[in-house]
């Protein structure tokens, strides 16, 4: 009787052993499942952040390459010509329902991110900031980034 007893407790062991073994294996498997599936939805959330941005990239070259008729209309409206402004305030209105922002720069600091300043004034005596006193040519941003800068009269 001593026999038996002495291999069932090793057969128990070896049993236990082996349901530990495979806890261990699966807990492993789990955790490998786990990772892929953690990468998998970071891939998917790059993917789709850089469709959007490409998707971005390009409409903004498409809205670049209006940036010209807004120019003209500008001039057209600017010498007085009857029936171009509401072309361009209609055009205008739809590209910023699409994101493109004008840059509003008269009496702002000189930001030569957003702005090249093509002629420049002495400053006051009081003034030891460069300040922006004229737009000559209105500068765009689309999508929060500057799609033209804007080249303005600085003083200072």
């Amino acid at each position: 009787m001593t026999d038996e007893k002495a291999e069932i407790p090793s057969e128990e062991l070896s049993v236990e052993a082996l349901v530990e073994q495979l806890i261990t294996e699966r807990d492993e498997f789990k955790d490998i499942a786990l990772r892929v599936q953690a990468e998998f939805e970071n891939y998917r959330k790059r993917s789709a952040a850089q469709l959007i941005d490409e998707s971005d990239r390009n409409s903004g070259r498409l809205v670049e390459g209006l940036l010209a008729v807004l120019d003209a209309c500008e001039a057209a409206i600017a010498h007085d010509m009857a029936g171009v402004e509401p072309i361009f305030s209609s055009m205008l209105n739809a590209l910023q329902k699409q994101g493109l922002e004008v840059l509003d720069l008269v009496d702002t600091v000189f930001d030569p991110s957003v702005a090249d300043a093509v002629v420049h004034e002495p400053a006051d005596a009081d003034g030891d900031e460069t300040k922006i006193v004229e737009v000559l040519r209105t500068g765009y941003r689309w999508k929060g980034r500057v799609l033209r800068a804007a080249m303005v009269k600085v003083k200072g």
